[in-house]
C-alpha cells in the first residue's frame, strides 16, 4: 500500500446509504448505490473547507479477492483548493475502503485541462484511467429561459424538424413502464444498429420499480429518488422511437435513447426531446442534462451524427476530466491497466465489427 506525502488530514463517517441525497448528482445518490447491484457500497459524510459534503464510493472484487473503488461523478468538488480536496481524499480513503483495494477511480466533472498533465487531478497526484466510464462530453442546455427563448436557440432545422414531427402527426406519450417492453425492444434494434453494448432489459425495469418502491415508502422525489419518466413516439400505432430521462434536482438527465429503423424521416427523436425539456422545465428543473457525446465536432467520428443531434439544441458543450485513479497497488495496477485497455479494445473495436 502507498502512502502520499503531503496530504491534508480529513476525517470520513460511515453514513447510512439512505442519507446520501446527491445534490442534483443522481449518481452520487443513495438511491443510485442501491441500484448498482454487484457492488458493495461506501456512503461517508466528511466536511471540507468549512463545508458539509457526502460521497458515495462503490467496490466490486476481482477474481473474488481483489477490490476496486469508483466514485461516480463524484467527488462533489466545492472550487475551494480542489486539488488538496482529491489529495486528502484519496488518503482518506485508503483506511477506509476493504484492505487491499488496489485503486479508487474518481470520476471527476471538474473541468477537462488543456492537456492530461496539467489537470487538477494530475496535480493532485491521481493516474489518468485507461478508460473512462460516464461519458466525460456532454451538453447541458439552460431550461430556466422562456420556451421560445429555448426554441429561439436551437438551430433553425432543429426548430423545423420540431414541427414538422407534430404536422406529420407524431404523437408522444409519457407512457407507464410497464410499457418498458415495447421500449426495450427498440432498444435493441438501436443496439445492433449504432452496435452498441446494452443491459438486459431487467436492469431498465429494476430502475423504475426501485423508483416506484421510494415512492410507496414515502420517499421523497428528487431527494430519495429520481423522478424517472419513459417517453414514447408513435405515429399512427406504430411505435417509432423512445427515451428515459430522470429528473433529479435541479437536473434533468436524458439517459436513454431508442429508435426504430422505420419512418426516420417523420423526426421522432426531435419530438421526443422537445417534450422531455418542457416536461423537465415544467417540473422545476433548471438544466437538462444530453448525458453524452463524441469529444469534438469531428465528421470521421463514427458518432458525428450524435454530437450534432445534441448540439444543436442550443445547449452548451461541457467537458469534463473524466476517470483519475488514486493508485494504492502500482505494480497489480499496472497489469490491470494492460487487461483493461485489452478489454476496451475488444469491446470498441473487435466487438462493433
Amino acid at each position: 500500500m502507498a502512502r502520499f506525502v503531503g496530504a491534508e488530514p480529513l476525517l470520513l463517517h460511515r453514513v447510512e446509504l439512505s442519507s446520501l441525497a446527491g445534490e442534483d448528482n443522481l449518481l452520487q445518490s443513495g438511491f443510485w448505490g442501491e441500484f448498482k447491484q454487484g457492488w458493495e457500497t461506501f456512503p461517508f459524510r466528511y466536511e471540507w473547507r468549512g463545508r458539509e459534503l457526502t460521497l458515495l464510493v462503490l467496490v466490486r472484487r476481482l477474481a473474488r479477492f481483489l477490490p476496486i473503488a469508483y466514485t461516480p461523478f463524484g467527488p462533489n468538488l466545492t472550487g475551494t483548493d480542489d486539488e488538496a480536496h482529491l489529495r486528502a481524499l484519496g488518503e482518506a480513503l485508503l483506511t477506509e475502503l476493504p484492505l487491499g483495494t488496489l485503486f479508487v477511480r474518481f470520476d471527476l466533472t471538474a473541468p477537462r485541462g488543456e492537456s492530461p498533465s496539467d489537470s487538477l487531478p494530475a496535480r493532485a497526484g491521481l493516474s489518468k484511467a485507461p478508460a473512462d466510464i460516464q461519458p466525460p462530453d456532454t451538453v447541458i442546455l439552460d431550461i430556466t429561459k422562456s420556451e421560445d427563448e429555448i426554441r429561439a436557440g436551437m438551430h433553425k432545422k432543429w426548430r423545423y424538424n420540431i414541427n414538422l414531427a407534430e404536422k406529420k402527426g407524431v404523437r408522444v406519450e409519457e407512457a407507464s413502464p410497464e410499457k418498458l417492453g415495447e421500449w426495450y425492444d427498440l432498444y435493441r434494434v438501436t443496439g445492433e444498429r449504432d452496435k452498441i453494448a446494452l443491459h438486459p432489459e431487467s436492469y431498465y425495469k429494476r430502475l423504475f420499480t426501485l423508483a416506484n418502491e421510494k415512492a410507496l415508502k414515502g420517499g421523497v422525489c428528487g431527494r430519495d429518488y429520481p423522478d424517472l419518466r419513459l417517453w414514447l413516439a408513435y405515429h399512427e400505432d406504430e411505435l417509432l422511437a423512445g427515451i428515459i430521462t430522470s429528473f433529479y434536482g435541479n437536473r434533468a438527465t436524458y439517459l436513454y435513447g431508442a429508435s426504430s429503423n422505420n419512418k426516420r424521416n417523420l423526426m421522432p427523436a426531435y419530438a421526443l426531446q422537445w417534450s422531455a425539456i418542457r416536461a423537465a422545465k415544467e417540473a422545476g428543473c433548471g438544466e437538462y442534462d444530453f448525458f453524452g457525446i463524441p469529444p469534438t465536432d469531428d465528421p470521421d467520428h463514427p458518432m458525428h451524427g450524435l454530437y450534432r443531434f445534441k448540439v444543436n439544441f442550443g445547449g452548451e458543450v461541457v467537458h469534463y476530466a473524466g476517470c483519475w485513479d488514486r493508485v494504492y497497488g502500482r505494480l497489480l495496477y499496472s497489469l490491470y491497466g494492460v487487461l483493461e485497455k485489452a478489454r476496451q479494445w475488444y469491446f470498441k473495436k473487435f466487438k462493433k465489427e
